[in-house]
């Protein structure tokens, strides 16, 4: 177990393979966060050859196709159903028609990105004029409450990533979170000179808009931890921003490298992605008003990861309240939810 202190307040953060711990002070205010990872399955063997021979060796076609003038008049779906049709009957064909479809595809998709280059202007326009369509005409009731004013419940820091979109992935409609995206879903700590940008939008959040929950969701893949795992930090850099920004989950890296020692950057990323939302939910506490929320149990801080690649996402917890021996006692339950 680590344990750092911010601003009068600890934090210590422990890697659990298999049960959740709550641990109490006797000294100090603490914060205690646990990371309750679910033991990690065994890599799953790589698929058996259903046929154990080359696949650019399959003999030549029994038939050869002949062109009739009313071919181009069938329909998409009639082709498609004679080619089903054609490989049931023979069946030695499938190798030599997936090797077509794979070529016909390509050239496809090189006549359409030759044929038409990408017009920003008119995709911005088509996205717009479906959004306006299927959703704001069709739910006026919501979108007349959301003139009035907004009152999320949720708070969510996300990656700046465009694969991971919270919204997306987590179904949010527009009134439900209130979203900060930045390179590596970075919190830093509390400053009133550096960063004011994530302070404004917490203390926005907590105290205005009254939001119940703060999510900082890390992800798979994510190119600012690799970044923060690569870069030497050694006084020389090789960005104007993005070391200074992802130094921020410094203490992260340096907990995976203990733990992990020499193991293959993609798995000290893996690890380091969830570890470095611990260091966030930490450096939230640094925030008063955060504190004052969690004492006066009107806010929740929540990890989350999510696997896009697997299809998976994660979310922990932590549970704040108050002890008889101090005004304030920091006590962090992990409440691991897996799906």
């Amino acid at each position: 177990m680590s344990t750092t202190s911010i601003n009068g307040w600890c934090l210590s953060s422990t890697v659990s393979p298999a049960k959740t711990f709550i641990t109490k002070t006797t000294l100090r205010p603490s914060v205690f966060a646990r990371l309750n990872s679910s033991s990690s399955a065994s890599p799953p063997s790589p698929p058996s050859l259903i046929q154990n021979k080359p696949v650019f060796a399959a003999p030549a076609p029994l038939i050869t196709p002949t062109w009739r003038e009313d071919m181009g008049k069938d329909s998409y779906e009639e082709a498609i159903e004679a080619l089903k049709k054609l490989l049931i009957e023979k069946g030695e064909l499938k190798t030599v028609a997936a090797a077509k479809v794979e070529q016909i595809t390509a050239e496809l998709q090189t006549q359409t990105s030759d044929s038409k280059a990408f017009d920003p202007v008119e995709r911005v326009k088509t996205g717009y004029i479906k959004f306006k369509k299927e959703k704001f005409d069709t739910n006026p009731a919501l979108y007349g409450e959301l003139a009035k004013g907004q009152s999320p419940k949720f708070m969510v820091f996300a990656c700046s990533d465009s694969r991971v979109c919270p919204s997306h992935v987590l179904d949010f409609q527009p009134g439900e979170a209130f979203v900060v995206r930045n390179v590596a879903n970075m919190v830093p700590p509390y400053d009133q000179v550096k960063h004011t940008g994530v302070g404004a939008a917490v203390e926005y959040a907590v105290l205005h808009l009254k939001v119940e929950n703060i999510v900082v969701i890390g992800h798979s893949a994510c190119g600012g931890i690799k970044g923060l795992m690569s870069f030497p930090y050694d006084g020389t850099t090789s960005t104007d921003f993005i070391e200074d920004w992802v130094s921020i989950g410094l203490p992260a890296k340096a907990k995976v490298k203990a733990a992990f020692g020499d193991a293959p950057l993609p798995e000290l990323c893996g690890h380091c992605e969830k570890e470095a939302v611990n260091v966030s939910l930490g450096n939230l506490l640094t925030y008063p008003f955060v504190r004052d929320g969690l004492v006066n149990k009107t806010l929740a801080l929540k990890g989350g990861y999510y696997d896009f690649v697997k299809g998976t996402f994660e979310l922990w917890g932590l549970d704040f309240g108050l002890s008889p021996s101090f005004s304030v006692k920091d006590v962090a339950t992990i409440l691991h939810w897996k799906l």
